[in-house]
């Protein structure tokens, strides 16, 4: 038994260097270089705040996750079995 233990200060094993600087003024915005050419290409007109009001839309606005091209979701996560459901529905209650 150690009758004089010594408690030691906790020192975490991760250090941050130098303090958190968040810029003063926003920088340009750009499009994500993964964006579709022709959205890349109207980009500037759609990202100003302070254009006219927003005419329609030119492409299609989804609202639920179903209605969206099938490019954007994988092929094995949009069909779901009865069991599926059933085990979603239930809870996982289910599953037993």
């Amino acid at each position: 038994m150690h009758p004089s233990v010594k408690v030691l200060a906790h020192k975490p094993l991760i250090s941050f260097i130098g303090k958190r600087v968040w810029p003063a003024t926003v920088g340009p915005s750009h499009p994500h270089p993964a964006a579709p050419r022709e959205w890349q290409k109207s980009f500037s007109e759609k990202a100003d705040p302070h254009s006219s009001p927003r005419a329609p839309q030119d492409h299609a606005v989804f609202l639920e996750f179903w209605d969206v091209p099938a490019r954007f979701s994988k092929p094995s996560s949009r069909y779901l079995e009865q069991v599926e459901i059933d085990a979603i529905l239930s809870g996982g209650a289910s599953l037993r």
